[in-house]
């Protein structure tokens, strides 16, 4: 391998699985294989739904294991849920699953301190239950020392460092996204002692040395950095957006959830963004990530679980053949948030709203799917109304790439191309991010520009008639 070749750890943490990617950067390339990949089981305890953290650590140990000898480890998961340290750094508990239902009715109690529209003003961050205000208003913190989110927590554990990183950071709703730094008067209003988060880290800066006994037990030599990258799986997602630059665009992040929206160089804080529940999340290089969270493909995820894991392929296959647009359901809708009997509860969305109820497994998986990319039109569109930045093409990126079917139905549905890929989208930002401090990519441009160039992409074109789209939209609106 040519020395000007590094090689790099990207710890990918999913809801359903976590990996150890490897990626090769050089001057003109870039290429990611899998070294480990594992399980993610939430596990349902007396008290709750829990985060098994322990077995995700052991996964990560084992996936730097099999990468061999890297010049850098990042790890980026998903949002909102953190660890409690007591005093001399030990974890209190398991981390609670941000399906647990224990903040339910938590959000109007802490709007009683402070509005939701005063909240939106300030952190620009979308409702959403599991929100970590939410979680901390619902927390018992006796004897927690320090609040760590899931992917600072795995760091500290592989450094003896503890930070807290910015793109993470910006989802716990204490964020003002126009600082990009803590928002203190709102956390002194609502009680929150900042002094319970670590540092704020940057992207790109250091996040301290692997411990000696980390190297022993991956058998690495030290010393091997770990660089904070995008920690938050979408902010790595969309930094390998593989936009080109100066191309307007919108973004489609697929996977367990759908995030879709805009790239932008500053919040949209007004009320009619609240009201359209888009959220105002930190990106690299200054960015601000404007999205709406979508339930995505977790609906298609519990039913396969419920169907006892049928193959997939040929499920897709028959569902294409479902007459399009049939019944759809709101797939941003808070009643699909748990787990379980999720073919059961989509069918009576659909009797209850007086649609055809689907019965079989292909018209539950187009009915879906459907929805998906009905869901994904109404985020572009509104997206692009609430910034006034209008698209010319849609992204989509992540593990949903891999369904040609949802990909060609959003691009039905809004009514404009679709470029898929790179399928490991948050693994590769977060490769990108890892090569800064070595001089292989400047910076987010840059980095798509190196994305283009090596990346596997797809094409989808629209097709069809535009107004059976609208007439189920508003269908599901009611009118």
């Amino acid at each position: 391998m040519s020395r000007s070749v590094r090689r790099y750890a990207a710890v990918d943490l999913g809801a359903s699985s976590g990996r150890v990617m490897v990626g090769r950067v050089g001057p003109d390339s870039l290429e990611l294989t899998e070294a480990h990949r594992f399980p993610n089981r939430p596990v349902r305890l007396p008290e709750g739904l829990r985060w098994d953290v322990l077995g995700l650590y052991a996964g990560v140990l084992d996936g730097l294991r099999a990468a061999g000898q890297v010049d850098s480890v990042g790890i980026d998961s998903w949002a909102v849920d953190y660890g409690l340290l007591d005093a001399d750094g030990a974890l209190l508990g398991n981390p609670v699953h941000y399906r647990d239902t224990r903040t339910e009715g938590v959000a109007e109690k802490v709007w009683a301190s402070v509005p939701a529209e005063e909240l939106y003003a300030a952190t620009g961050l979308q409702y959403a239950p599991f929100n970590t205000l939410y979680q901390l208003r619902a927390e018992r913190l006796t004897g927690a020392h320090r609040l760590l989110l899931i992917p600072d927590l795995l760091t500290y554990w592989l450094t003896g460092e503890q930070g807290t990183e910015l793109t993470n950071a910006s989802t716990t709703q204490l964020i003002d996204p126009r600082t990009r730094d803590w928002a203190s008067d709102l956390a002194q209003r609502l009680g929150v002692d900042l002094e319970l988060f670590a540092p704020l880290r940057r992207p790109g800066e250091a996040a301290g040395f692997l411990r000696p006994e980390v190297l022993e037990e991956t058998a690495l030599k030290g010393p091997v950095p770990v660089t904070a990258v995008g920690s938050h799986d979408t902010a790595s997602a969309v930094a390998a957006v593989p936009a080109a630059a100066g191309e307007r665009f919108a973004y489609i992040c697929t996977g367990t959830w759908s995030l879709a929206g805009l790239e932008l160089h500053a919040p949209v804080l007004t009320d009619e963004s609240r009201a359209a529940n888009f959220t105002n999340e930190l990106g690299l290089d200054g960015t601000v990530r404007y999205l709406r969270n979508i339930m995505g493909l977790w609906l298609l995820q519990e039913c396969v679980r419920a169907w006892g894991d049928p193959d997939l392929g040929a499920l897709l296959l028959e569902a294409s053949k479902v007459p399009a647009l049939r019944s759809v359901v709101d797939a941003g809708d808070a009643a699909f948030l748990a787990p379980g009997r999720m073919p059961e509860r989509i069918a009576e969305a659909c009797r209850v709203s007086g649609q055809p109820v689907p019965e079989s497994p292909a018209e539950i998986t187009r009915c879906i799917l459907d929805s998906l990319a009905l869901a994904h039109r109404r985020a572009v569109a509104d997206a692009q109304r609430l910034a006034d930045q209008p698209v010319d093409v849609v992204y989509v990126v992540g593990g949903g790439t891999r369904n040609a079917l949802l990909c060609q139905l959003t691009a039905d549905a809004c009514g404009l191309p679709v470029v898929a890929g790179p399928t490991e989208a948050a693994a590769l930002g977060n490769v990108l991010v890892q090569a800064r401090p070595h001089g292989l990519v400047r910076d987010l441009a840059d980095g798509r520009r190196l994305l283009t160039r090596t990346q596997p992409l797809t094409r989808y074109e629209p097709r069809g008639r535009a107004d059976r789209w609208r007439e189920a939209e508003a269908r599901l609106a009611g009118r």
